[in-house]
């Protein structure tokens, strides 16, 4: 029966079909290879030809609602086959139509399933940095259409995107976004990201990390976010050995490459190149003295000016705890 369905669809005519039987078919194909077949390829295949109208009149007629529904679930189902650039084009397809629902808030499920979408793709095309800002965005969603417990997950999808982003301005911003959320250290209840909280925190404070506080980090990494790049490093390497160099940068006013290679735990000549690619797209201030073997960082702040600035933090938050303990004893 399958079979004769298929087919037939292959040959109906343009014209209307009484009732829009077509798309009722397609749409108990649909459920069949979902729910019997576990088949979401195909599944998504079929509902891929669902005929829809923007003519009320029309019997194919589909709200802005019913359209983004549908290309949602065509974009789920390619997800689950790893099918990405399929499942891209039926997420924009979606969001060409999300903004004209009428009735959004009677519509808020299918727009977090969107939004929800929309990063899982952004973060499968290895677009972490937007996806790490999507994430965040859902994990501060407000309702009880999405559970606490899956909102800090979305949370600790965003620390995940956020750490592989490449680095520059973009991601320290979105680093401080996220370090921000009073929600972060919770995310260490959970084993899958218990390590996340402390590595973002190290990040965006420009401090070394080492490759011991990354094992458990790399073992929930997907296996997408895992790739190895075109200068033989993992995502995440190339993620923490520029994060490692612009903290090695806060510190030193110039460092000689063998120096730099041992603190980010890579040869000399990958040290160099690092640095240089860093310098050329503008995400480390330096320059390199390739006759000295030496790179120097063009920082705002001297070596001692960020100690004394770490002693000033140091000193005000102790007053800051000073005075909380005395106004507590006082009460």
């Amino acid at each position: 029966m399958m079979n004769v369905f298929l087919e037939t669809l292959k040959h109906l005519p343009t014209t209307p079909v009484d009732g829009a039987a077509d798309n009722k078919v397609r749409q108990q194909i649909f459920e069949y290879n979902i729910n019997e077949q576990g088949d979401y390829s195909a599944a998504a295949a079929v509902l891929s030809g669902m005929r829809m109208d923007d003519d009320k009149g029309s019997v194919y007629y589909f709200s802005a609602a019913d359209k983004c529904d549908v290309y949602v679930r065509i974009a789920e189902c390619f997800l689950e086959e790893d099918q990405i650039a399929e499942s891209d084009s039926a997420v924009t397809k979606a969001g060409g139509v999300v903004e004209s629902i009428t009735n959004a808030d009677q519509h808020l499920g299918l727009i977090l399933r969107y939004k929800s979408t929309y990063a899982r793709v952004l973060d499968s095309n290895r677009k972490f940095l937007q996806a790490a800002g999507r994430y965040h965005d859902l994990s501060q969603s407000s309702g009880d259409l999405i559970r606490a417990e899956d909102l800090l997950a979305m949370l600790g999808r965003a620390v995940t995107c956020a750490i592989l982003a490449p680095s520059g301005p973009q991601r320290q911003r979105v680093l401080g976004h996220i370090y921000k959320d009073p929600r972060l250290n919770q995310l260490d209840s959970i084993p899958q990201f218990e390590t996340h909280a402390t590595i973002l925190t190290k990040m965006y404070k420009s401090q070394i990390l080492g490759k011991e506080e990354l094992v458990k980090f790399e073992s929930s990494l997907q296996p997408h976010q895992k790739a190895i790049m075109g200068d033989g490093l993992t995502i995440m390497e190339r993620g923490v050995i520029e994060a490692n160099m612009l903290a090695v940068s806060r510190i030193y006013h110039s460092i000689y490459f063998s120096e730099l290679a041992l603190k980010l735990g890579v040869s000399n000549e990958k040290a160099e190149k690092i640095a240089a690619t860093m310098i050329t797209d503008g995400s480390l201030e330096g320059s390199i003295d390739q006759v000295a073997n030496l790179v120097e960082f063009h920082t705002e702040e001297t070596p001692n000016g960020a100690w004394d600035k770490a002693i000033s933090s140091f000193c005000m938050e102790l007053n800051r705890v000073t005075d909380s303990v005395q106004a507590t004893a006082t009460n």
